[in-house]
């Protein structure tokens, strides 16, 4: 298993955009083949950070869900809520391989 997680900076003046961009994606790597683990957003005090987590069984399967973007329709239209909105400033993208309990 392999899990990505990804940083964000977000326009702290746009988190109910954010929220629905990350609505969707949640969906579409559900829908995908991978499990999504849930976008984390700030809870008190001003903060312009947020993180993802997602998992797919392998890196050749994340590998496979990465060629629908810019091509898959509803990819697409996801990524729009992002660039319309304006809710993404910058974001990096990691990988980790998790440790589960025994």
């Amino acid at each position: 298993m392999i899990t990505c997680v990804v940083d964000y900076t977000i326009d702290a003046a746009k988190v109910a955009e954010f929220e629905r961009f990350a609505q969707r994606w949640i969906e579409l790597v559900n829908e995908h083949g991978g499990t999504h683990h849930g976008y984390f957003l700030p809870s008190e005090g001003a903060s312009d950070k947020a993180l993802a987590l997602f998992s797919f069984p392998s890196l050749a399967a994340y590998e496979q869900y990465r060629q629908l973007f810019g091509v898959h329709p509803d990819f697409v239209a996801a990524d729009k809520i992002r660039d319309d909105s304006g809710c993404v400033l910058r974001y990096e993208r990691t990988f980790m391989r998790p440790l589960l309990p025994d």
